[in-house]
């Protein structure tokens, strides 16, 4: 059992299983670029709560309720421990804390609630317990009595996340691991302590690689004597985490922080590797898991004084340390204050085993409980339609204010919006096509091309249609082009290959200038940063570029690649795009679309949706994405989804010219863009035959249908019959699959999985349903 997310989803799909093997897909290391990265959040955060805007509260969420009753003797990654006077066992199930005998009995409730309360531990003089929750919205720190009054927030955390409490010997401090996310939803670690009266918190451990670091810290255990801190560390290489490590390499390991020194020190290592460390009450022992084999984990001893190690069970329940561990690589364990005995979970049960002897008890328990749920929010889905609404066209772009430019199914289309009639902008099935860009004249599109084989181009085409004209002089990997103001220069962007992309052409990445009529020499002007695009001048570019990974700034260079400039700097932007007077730059923020002016002061200007220096305002209610201006800059243009949206800027400015008495509120209206296609549908018969057949007809009472011999048959793209092989005849003509042998299954959707797949900015067609006209 490994601990799963508070909801997930299984729908069901055919699936033919042969025996199982693994096949484990390896997620990109490299960081994604800057532009997507950089809305993840910093490490120190102003509250995101708008004026007038009601604050959410976790135990109280919108819409109706209901009641499921629990009553169960099995529990599921639950973390536990011990009070002071070894009389009570205390434990977390399903975002609530418990506390039961140490002998066993039926489980009292210290935590009713919606929120997530989890991770307990007593204090040392047993009057107090520390535990992690979500009720006032994030993972932070808390305290409450023992008898579960009294609650209090330790720690309030707005942009990180707080796990694995742990009580300094004198009760007055907690270590806690604090989690910083950077560059990936990975959460990096540190090891924090917080006193008991309040504050910040102070920081024990560094993360080694800094910010950009996605390697963990976790599971802080005070020595007896309150010098050290044991916790456990990711020692694999580099700052990057990778999936599917091997954890007989080892991958973690224990480390010893000297509180009066600051010298730290690895402590617990080995095949294996050591985590959850958990020191015996009089300091001579250090408990912690270990990977013992394959998929089974062990409690191991380790004697401080010899440094002699040994295990004391060997069927804990399978560690996470392939994993990111972001909440602790395992459920924590407990000594008895005798430090005769530790008790842990495991196997859905709580067990207690004797050191000396290495005999195992069990703890019986019983968990009633009454749980506030909400039902599933679930949609009617048409099984096979014969067609589909497409609704997510790319980079979606004014040519006039009739006439709409957008990507979608690998192509390039061309809308008139008052008659709604849609076209393809050229008529070419060769390649797809990707990142279209209308001229200020609104009369050529410049896009980019790509074929698994030929590779990809910068291409030049009427607004009305026809052959692409290229302008590249060489394949390669190309995105982003824009024209320059005057038509005459585009400026593109060129990316290396790799995985599913041919790694062909892919050297001197960078941001390059070139004639728009083609025939000229390609000129790099950056080796670094995208989404380049002109401003009110041709002699300079603008674009967007990471700093430390964790911030974005807005650029520009000379056309002859001299005199680079950093204009402005946001914490969280992803998106910069200058308007074509140069007088306004327009940006995204946590997802918004935001407009201001273009402040040069020669100096890097700080630039946020609560920037003060200047006046900022936001200009899309949802969402805002592929931001482009009107030729005379008196739009701005944005998209979300199928829907382009617009706003002018007088009626963002009251100070403009012809800004209304009052400005409007945020544009929550747009033009859809969405339309309707074929399906595509397979045709003629398959029968598979023989299989073994689990159908999930009676699985909701309990009675679940498997078939030992039957037969499926497939018509098109729609199961015709499932049953028994005698009662389900093979039509003629059928391919038929021999499942002797073999097993038929629902398949699993929605399952989570990182493949080798390509880069973002372009999707190979080898990825992609051919689809045609």
């Amino acid at each position: 059992m490994t601990p799963l997310s508070k909801a997930t989803a299984l729908l069901c799909a055919l699936a033919l299983c042969a025996p199982l093997e693994a096949r484990l897909l390896q997620e990109e290391e490299d960081d994604p670029p800057a532009a997507e990265t950089a809305a993840e959040t910093s490490e120190t955060e102003e509250s995101e709560e708008s004026d007038g805007e009601e604050s959410w509260d976790v135990n109280d969420p919108a819409g109706e309720l209901e009641t499921v009753t629990i009553d169960t003797d099995e529990t599921t990654w639950s973390n536990v421990d011990v009070s002071a006077d070894g009389a009570t066992l205390i434990f977390d199930m399903l975002g609530d804390i418990y506390t039961v005998p140490i002998a066993g009995g039926e489980a009292t409730a210290l935590t009713d609630m919606i929120a997530w309360n989890y991770q307990p531990r007593y204090s040392p003089d047993g009057s107090k317990i520390a535990f992690i929750s979500d009720r006032a919205g994030g993972d932070n720190l808390w305290i409450m009595d023992a008898d579960g009054s009294n609650a209090r927030a330790l720690s309030e955390e707005k942009a990180n996340l707080v796990h694995n409490p742990a009580w300094s010997p004198d009760g007055e401090y907690l270590a806690a691991k604090k989690g910083f996310m950077s560059t990936r939803s990975i959460a990096a670690g540190e090891i924090w302590m917080y006193h008991v009266g309040g504050g910040g918190g102070l920081q024990l451990t560094e993360r080694p690689h800094g910010k950009r670091d996605q390697k963990n810290m976790a599971e802080p255990a005070f020595s007896p004597d309150g010098r050290y801190v044991y916790y456990s560390r990711d020692m694999t290489p580099g700052r990057v985490w990778q999936y599917n490590k091997d954890s007989a390499g080892p991958i973690f390991a224990i480390r010893r922080f000297d509180r009066e020194s600051g010298e730290d020190e690895t402590f617990v290592s080995g095949p294996g590797g050591a985590i959850r460390p958990t020191p015996s009450p009089d300091g001579r022992y250090l408990a912690f898991i270990k990977r013992l084999y394959g998929l089974v984990s062990a409690i191991y001893i380790k004697d401080l004084d010899s440094g002699k190690e040994w295990p004391i069970f060997d069927r804990f329940e399978r560690d996470l340390q392939e994993s990111a561990g972001t909440e602790g690589n395992a459920p924590a364990i407990a000594w008895t204050p005798d430090g005769g005995s530790i008790v842990f979970w495991t196997g859905g049960g709580f067990h207690r085993v004797d050191v000396e002897s290495r005999e195992v008890t069990p703890i019986p328990v019983r968990v009633r409980a009454e749980k506030k749920i909400q039902a599933a929010l679930r949609f009617p889905v048409e099984v096979a339609p014969q067609s589909f609404q497409v609704r997510m066209p790319r980079w979606a772009q004014y040519a006039d204010a009739d006439t709409v430019v957008f990507q979608a199914l690998g192509h390039l289309y061309v809308k008139e919006l008052a008659s709604g009639k849609q076209r393809r902008l050229t008529s070419q099935s060769d390649h797809f096509e990707f990142h279209p860009s209308v001229s200020r004249d609104g009369r050529r599109v410049v896009y980019t091309t790509w074929d698994d084989q030929e590779l990809g181009s910068v291409r030049v085409v009427p607004i009305g249609g026809g052959e692409g004209r290229v302008i590249t002089p060489e394949p390669g990997h190309y995105v982003e082009p824009r024209f320059a103001a005057d038509g005459e220069r585009i400026v593109y962007r060129k990316i290396a290959g790799g995985f599913l992309l041919s790694p062909l052409w892919s050297m001197e990445p960078g941001i390059y200038v070139a004639p728009a009529a083609g025939g000229g020499d390609a000129e790099r002007i950056s080796d670094s940063g995208f989404d380049a695009h002109f401003g009110a001048d041709d002699d300079r570019v603008f674009f967007s570029d990471g700093v430390d990974d964790t911030e974005l700034a807005l650029k520009s260079v000379g056309v002859d690649g001299h005199e680079e400039r950093t204009h402005l700097q946001g914490a969280k932007a992803t998106e910069f795009s200058v308007s074509p007077d140069g007088r306004w730059v327009a940006f995204t923020e946590q997802f918004n679309a935001y407009v201001a002016p273009f402040a040069r002061t020669g100096k890097k200007v700080t630039i946020g949706k609560s920037a003060d220096a200047f006046p900022v305002k936001q200009v899309s209610t949802r969402s805002g994405e592929f931001l482009h201006w009107a030729a005379d800059a008196g739009r701005l243009h944005w998209a979300h989804g199928a829907t382009l949206y617009s706003r002018e800027l007088e009626d963002a400015f009251d100070f403009l010219a012809g800004a209304p008495e009052e400005l409007p509120e945020p544009v929550a209206e747009g033009v859809d863009l969405s339309f309707e296609v074929p399906s595509d549908a397979p045709n003629g018969t398959i029968a598979i035959t023989g299989a073994r057949i689990v159908t999930m007809r009676g699985a909701r009472e309990g009675q679940e249908e498997v078939i030992e011999n039957g037969t499926i048959v497939v018509e098109g793209n729609r199961i015709a019959a499932v049953g028994p092989a005698a009662d389900v005849a093979v039509p003629d003509g059928a391919f038929v699959v021999d499942g002797a042998g073999k097993t038929v299954i629902p398949g699993l959707i929605d399952v989570h999985a990182h493949g080798a797949m390509a880069r973002s900015e372009i999707t190979p067609q080898q990825n992609w349903a051919q689809y045609s006209n």
